[in-house]
């Protein structure tokens, strides 16, 4: 055979990144080294899998095809490889999960606790790499359950509501913007937001408020902790939009004002997805039910049945 696995994910993370450059970095391979996986590759096969479109890189029809079969081949891959390991450590199973913020492991540890008492022989593994971009993680096979917020839907996931939670500007109390009933896209404009490192399209504050607005921050700084981002906005160095739920120690004590993005403020509904199949095991339902019980201070959506 020509195809090994190695060519599943070149071929994978080449469709979903993009470029060679961006793909290598997944890899943990030069942009050369990928380069020449996949010339050896194409002229092993005899056609070529990408079209060379400036600095991106689009699937031909062969490419397409490959992908599809990577798509199908790579998740079932992990899943033998986990089960041979599982088996030899005399685990049951093992449950890998990621979210899509950084805050939401704040309180995925008392989830844990709660799931081990029913399942004790199910390991859970939090897959920090995969935070902010879990879906591909999860199409690929390298986390088993998604906590997203992102609105849209893939036909190859199955989505269980959790809950809804509010995304508020949270500020010093003696900051310009903190007496205002709420927030309107026009008053980020002259302000340093201090945002998760991640890409603008990823940035519900950016993508969903926004730009939408023609707005753009006068400053962004990505900081990846929470906490850091915290004292930096106690420090006066700039705003932030968090869970409101997150920031409620903060906000009782009075050492950070919190203000509604737009009238009536902006909430969000955060589901669980997992890869659609016919008999999920009962523990990844179970999971997804203490999920749905949330972090205190939010409103619930209907947990998974």
């Amino acid at each position: 055979m020509i195809l090994e696995t190695r060519h599943l994910r070149l071929v994978s993370a080449v469709a979903e990144l993009g470029s060679l450059t961006r793909a290598g970095q997944e890899l943990n391979l030069t942009q050369s080294a990928l380069s020449h996986q996949l010339l050896d590759l194409e002229g092993r096969l005899r056609t070529p899998l990408f079209h060379r479109l400036g600095k991106r890189m689009v699937p031909t029809v062969a490419g397409l095809r490959l992908l599809d079969a990577a798509r199908e081949a790579l998740p079932a891959l992990v899943a033998a490889e986990d089960d041979l390991r599982r088996l030899a450590s005399g685990r049951e199973a093992r449950l890998r999960i990621s979210t899509e913020c950084y805050t939401c492991y704040h309180w995925l540890p008392s989830v844990m606790q709660r799931f081990r008492d029913q399942f004790p022989k199910v390991e859970v593994e939090i897959v920090v790499e995969a935070t902010r971009r879990p879906v591909p993680a999860l199409l690929e096979g390298r986390i088993d359950l998604a906590v997203v917020s992102s609105p849209g839907v893939d036909d190859r996931l199955e989505y269980y509501d959790l809950f809804r939670d509010e995304l508020v500007a949270v500020m010093r109390p003696d900051h310009r913007l903190a007496g205002r009933p709420f927030l309107r896209p026009e008053d980020f404009a002259g302000e340093n937001v201090i945002l998760y490192p991640m890409q603008e399209s990823e940035s519900t504050l950016l993508q969903e408020i926004l730009l939408p607005a023609g707005v753009r921050p006068a400053r962004i700084t990505s900081i990846q902790l929470t906490e850091a981002i915290v004292e930096l906005v106690k420090a006066g160095t700039g705003i932030a939009a968090l869970a409101r739920w997150a920031m409620a120690p903060h906000l009782e004590t009075g050492a950070l004002r919190a203000v509604p993005l737009l009238r009536g403020g902006f909430h969000r509904l955060w589901r669980a997805a997992v890869v659609r199949q016919k008999a999920p095991p009962a523990y990844l339902r179970a999971f997804a039910g203490l999920l749905a019980r949330g972090p205190a201070g939010i409103e619930h959506g209907r947990p998974a049945a």
